[in-house]
């Protein structure tokens, strides 16, 4: 069953929410300078390592912390979304050696993300 595999958290100053959420949630960090983007690494109450995430500069004034759902297909999963009413807003998009994600919206005006894990992406 898909479940979250990482969630995006934009932000209008990186550096001022990158200490927020450290203090809040105890979030740890690994800049990409050459993608202006930091992976987030999350811990569950148990210890155990937690879902991932990343932070990056709010892209517009609309964007807000978005969830991916990982999928075996993203191409599947896409075209499911349109045939169940849905809409994909951002077409699959490769991050080169991580993998392929697309953005869509539910029935509900939800938007969502699509991730499909693939270290051959370019």
């Amino acid at each position: 069953m898909p479940t979250i595999v990482h969630f995006d958290v934009p932000a209008e100053d990186v550096e001022r929410a990158k200490i927020f959420y450290s203090a809040l949630l105890g979030w740890k960090y690994e800049s990409y300078p050459e993608m202006q983007y930091n992976l987030i690494t999350t811990t569950n109450l148990d210890g155990t390592p937690g879902v991932g995430g990343g932070m990056g500069k709010r892209m517009e004034p609309s964007q807000r912390m978005l969830n991916y759902f990982g999928v075996s297909s993203i191409d599947a999963a896409m075209n499911q979304v349109k045939t169940l009413g849905g809409k994909v807003l951002t077409e699959k998009m490769a991050v080169p050696g991580m993998g392929f994600l697309a953005n869509c919206m539910d029935t509900e005006g939800n938007m969502f993300g699509l991730w499909q894990e693939d270290p051959q992406a370019k």
